[in-house]
């Protein structure tokens, strides 16, 4: 018994000497995940805080290199190819590095990520895109830096990066529209399903590519629907015809739309077809 009294005091006196006080991080670290057409992106930054201090011209000097955030370097990833500044990326991870100044920032997409803060020695080869950015002055104070994607597009958006009362945005590119004909000219060369002819259709209707040939598509989506009709389907084929100057094709299909979103409840839809036959000028 005294021998075990002996080693439960020897282990609490070994755990009161090896723990340590666990506190929150000042600029704690962040993940965030945006897909963009079909390239996945991935964004890694600390996000220090205001705090009440000047931050642009003082915090964060003018003309100088920063990090980007705080802490290990921000780091993007994309899963495929993209186009920032004119120049492309090739699929993988880059450091945001910045210059900040009073009416533009300098943006670097620098290849190397392991770096704590800015690279030691700077290497211009390593440099895979740069260029300027304005900067937008906005109304409110932003606490916590932040960077974001948005205004996503299919083939494009923009890194938003925001804090204390500043605002600037890195537009990039994606190829998303090469990957996406490849694949309808593969799968509709082939056995293609009543939802590859819908999910092409729309596609080309949203691009603004051949009407006629999205026309014939969604045609055959819905005719291989017809047994058990979809009405979104039908909401698709009403906005192409329309699009293709088919009023009347349009209006049917909006009716037909119309009647199995009642059908289903789904007040959006009945709305959104509402809307269109009166603008179409349906009886």
């Amino acid at each position: 018994m005294k021998k075990l009294l002996l080693l439960f005091i020897a282990g609490a006196t070994m755990y009161s000497v090896n723990a340590q006080v666990t506190t929150p991080q000042p600029s704690p670290a962040s993940k965030m995940e945006q897909k963009v057409g079909l390239t996945d992106i991935t964004l890694e930054y600390s996000r220090p805080a205001v705090r009440e201090r000047e931050v642009y011209g003082g915090l964060v000097p003018f003309d100088k290199l920063w990090r980007t955030g705080a802490n290990k370097n921000t780091i993007i990833t994309f899963s495929t190819d993209a186009t920032v500044f004119g120049s492309k990326l090739k699929a993988g991870s880059y450091a945001i590095f910045s210059k900040p100044g009073k009416d533009n920032w300098e943006i670097y997409f620098y290849a190397d990520t392991e770096n704590w803060g800015t690279p030691k020695e700077w290497d211009d080869s390593k440099v895979m895109a740069m260029g300027e950015v304005p900067v937008h002055p906005i109304p409110f104070n932003v606490e916590t830096f932040t960077i974001d994607i948005n205004s996503i597009k299919n083939d494009s958006a923009i890194i938003e990066i925001i804090w204390e009362k500043t605002y600037v945005g890195i537009p990039f590119t994606v190829p998303t529209d090469d990957a996406v004909l490849a694949s309808i000219n593969d799968v509709l060369g082939g056995t293609p399903t009543e939802n590859d002819y819908f999910s092409s259709a729309v596609y080309y209707l949203q691009e603004g590519k051949d009407i006629k040939q999205a026309q014939e598509w969604i045609d055959k989506a819905v005719d291989m629907t017809k047994d058990k009709p979809r009405f979104w389907f039908l909401r698709q084929q009403s906005l192409i015809h329309a699009k293709a100057g088919d009023t009347a094709g349009a209006i049917a299909a909006a009716k037909a739309s119309l009647a199995g979103a009642e059908k289903a409840g789904n007040a959006d839809y009945v709305k959104m077809n509402t809307d269109s036959l009166k603008e179409w000028g349906a009886q």
